[in-house]
């Protein structure tokens, strides 16, 4: 779905800038689509743990909850060591811990890597 969206809505020129910036673009469509769903609390830059979860969205089931972290990749083939690196960040700077102190234990935890106009996507459980 994420990839189609991507295609089909965006230009190449969203995603331009500093390198630190590019993300941004991302992060925004992603909020704006989680937000569509009425029951989520969803939220961006959180403080959570050790540091600012990109995206924590507190689910309409009271137990549960999503952490989203999003790299930008300079390219298709680094897409999933990006994954692997914001799930490690996830779990390195404990923004679980938000949920965990409201009471959510079933926590799923989604590392995000775009490049241009495709995404990969990583999910675990925690």
């Amino acid at each position: 779905f994420l990839n189609r969206t991507l295609s089909n809505s965006i230009s190449v020129f969203d995603a331009k800038g500093r390198d630190e910036e590019r993300e941004n673009s991302y992060h925004m469509l992603l909020v704006g689509l989680l937000a569509g769903k009425a029951d989520w609390l969803v939220r961006s830059n959180v403080e959570a743990g050790e540091g600012f979860a990109d995206i924590i969205v507190e689910t309409d089931d009271l137990d549960a909850g999503v952490i989203v972290e999003l790299k930008y990749a300079q390219t298709m083939t680094a897409m999933e060591k990006s994954c692997a690196k914001a799930l490690a960040q996830i779990r390195a700077k404990r923004y679980a811990d938000y949920l965990h102190n409201n009471g959510r234990e079933k926590v799923l935890l989604y590392g995000i890597a775009f490049c241009k106009k495709r995404c990969r996507v990583v999910a675990e459980k925690l």
